[in-house]
C-alpha cells in the first residue's frame, strides 16, 4: 500500500506542475485573443484525473499534504524600480493670448 501512494503523490505533483503550466499558457491565449478551446479542455481532463487521484488517495488512508516546489508559475518579470524619477503631472494647456 505503500508504494501504490507514493506513486499516486508522485503523480499528484506532477499533474500539477502540468496543470498550473497549461492554465498560464491559457491565460496567455485568452490575453492574445486566440482560441484556447483545446488547452482547456486538456486541463478538464487533468482535473478528472486528479480527482480520482485523490479518492484513491483518500481510501487509501494517506491524509498528509502535498508540496509541490514549483507550483506558481511567474508570467513576467517585474519592472525595475525607478529611483529618482519623479511623476509628469498633467498641466492643462494655457491659453495663447492674441494680440
Amino acid at each position: 500500500m505503500d508504494n501504490r501512494i507514493n506513486e499516486i503523490r508522485k503523480i499528484i505533483r506532477a499533474l500539477r506542475v502540468s496543470m498550473r503550466e497549461a492554465e498560464a499558457i491559457m491565460h496567455e491565449q485568452i490575453n492574445r485573443d486566440e482560441d484556447c478551446t483545446f488547452v482547456a479542455e486538456e486541463v478538464m481532463k487533468m482535473r478528472t484525473v486528479m480527482s480520482g487521484l485523490v479518492q484513491e488517495r483518500a481510501a487509501l488512508g494517506d491524509t498528509d499534504p502535498i508540496v509541490v516546489a514549483s507550483l506558481f508559475v511567474p508570467r513576467r518579470r517585474p519592472a525595475p524600480p525607478r529611483i529618482g524619477v519623479e511623476k509628469r503631472r498633467l498641466v492643462p494647456p494655457r491659453e495663447v493670448a492674441r494680440a
